[in-house]
């Protein structure tokens, strides 16, 4: 259950990060950012579909779908941070 929790808070502290960054600086990047929100809503979709069909021992296998959920997350937070920097530097 509270990977649940997990999966909605991460992704939707990054969708707010990039609503926040497109409500301050409209129309800078803005493309890219909503790509990278519709990406998100992808690995939300992606991961909750994993949760439903636990193969193998449960524990590690709700510990990989952690584990996957903040690198990916990482992953496009990195892309963020690029695209506000390309997007304050214009």
């Amino acid at each position: 259950r509270d990977i649940k929790k997990d999966i909605e808070y991460v992704i939707g502290a990054f969708v707010d990060d990039c609503a926040l960054f497109l409500s301050v600086h409209p129309g800078k990047n803005a493309d890219e950012v909503a790509n990278l929100i519709d990406g998100a809503v992808d690995l939300f979709n992606e991961l909750r579909d994993k949760l439903g069909k636990p193969e193998g021992n449960k524990k590690a296998y709700y510990d990989g779908v952690r584990k996957e959920l903040l690198e990916k997350t990482d992953a496009l937070y990195d892309q963020l941070s690029e695209a506000v920097k390309k997007g304050l530097g214009d």
